[in-house]
């Protein structure tokens, strides 16, 4: 198996994204396929052991930065290093591709390049990212900033497909998030796709809040991108801080090794993202794994492994054949796709 990696995505590509391919192709026994300008690369890689390792490069000059737009770059930069990347897969030959790089980027190679599943108007960024609730999942995350009730309907079906073939649970129930649980709360959004839910036929249990994420309250928790990093990265930051807080008062009474013991598990409670990586894009005719732009190599290695995986149990055939059996069965379809 090759997987393609955007080498010049990220806060810290291409140092950390070239350390962490080398870490995740020697820990997941994968080939990987490094896109960007060849010379930077090759400095980089000459720092690593990479014998026994099948590591190529793909060439290109242009790459994506930070604020850009990522409609007008890619019509500028047509040879941006993550639709080089993305392409490899569509021509077959990588079996994913994994990014750091901004979000409308990947989304706008990957919309480009591969497309969404039928009946899908859009992807969506999601998964479980509390170590507190570990069968929750949230989607979107990032990836839909403005979004219609029926693409929150569909964001919906993935993220039942996701919890019952990614975390095995086998009737999730679904919410939306809101700023009350009562009936009619909410704005007009949230109103509107309330009531597209309750007719849908899924497992709805109606709204929760924001408090109700930590505590499990629905395994399939559904809202806007905006919304929904905005929580991922508070719960990211509060953990951060919490962690220095607790870290200051146990060296008081504990040693070294006992505190950075809790302060990690701590940690991991609070933001698993950190250690697991990245996940993917759902709906997308194709792994793509979008990786935290904060990425270190360790979180570049455990996005790759989440990119095997997703290639091992065909995660996109599965998409395909669940996304048709539930459409069929809860007499579901998307108005404006």
């Amino acid at each position: 198996m090759k997987i393609a990696v955007d080498a010049m995505g990220g806060d810290f590509a291409p140092e950390e994204i070239i350390k962490g391919a080398v870490l995740g192709a020697r820990e997941h026994g994968i080939g990987v396929i490094l896109v960007g300008p060849q010379e930077r690369i090759q400095a980089e890689l000459a720092k690593y052991d990479t014998s026994g390792l099948e590591i190529n490069i793909v060439h290109t000059d242009e790459y994506l930065l930070g604020g850009e737009h990522p409609a007008y770059a890619m019509r500028a930069k047509r040879n941006a290093s993550i639709m080089v990347a993305t392409k490899l897969v569509r021509d077959g030959k990588a079996a994913a591709v994994v990014g750091a790089g901004p979000t409308g980027g990947i989304f706008v190679a990957a919309l480009g390049v591969l497309g969404t599943l039928e009946g899908l108007s859009r992807p969506v960024i999601g998964g479980e990212f509390l170590g507190f609730a570990p069968e929750t999942a949230v989607f979107d995350l990032g990836g839909n900033v403005d979004c219609r009730p029926d693409q929150l309907l569909d964001f919906g079906i993935i993220g039942m497909v996701y919890t019952r073939k990614w975390l095995n649970i086998p009737n999730p129930t679904i919410a939306l998030l809101s700023n009350g649980a009562e009936e009619g709360k909410g704005n007009s959004l949230s109103r509107e796709t309330y009531d597209l839910f309750k007719k849908s036929g899924l497992n709805f249990v109606g709204y929760v809040e924001g408090h109700d994420i930590a505590h499990g309250k629905a395994n399939v928790i559904i809202c806007d991108g905006f919304v929904g990093n905005v929580v991922i990265k508070f719960c990211e930051g509060l953990g951060d801080v919490i962690s220095q807080w607790l870290e200051k008062r146990l060296l008081e009474k504990l040693s070294k090794d006992e505190a950075s013991e809790i302060v990690t598990a701590l940690r991991k409670a609070t933001a698993p993202a950190d250690t697991a990586g990245g996940g993917p894009l759902w709906g997308i005719n194709g792994v793509v794994c979008k990786a935290h732009g904060r990425s270190k190599a360790p979180e570049v290695a455990g996005t790759i492994g989440t990119a095997k995986r997703a290639v091992e149990i065909d995660l996109v055939g599965t998409f395909k054949t669940e996304l048709a059996t539930i459409r069929s069965a809860l007499n579901i379809v998307s108005p404006n796709v």
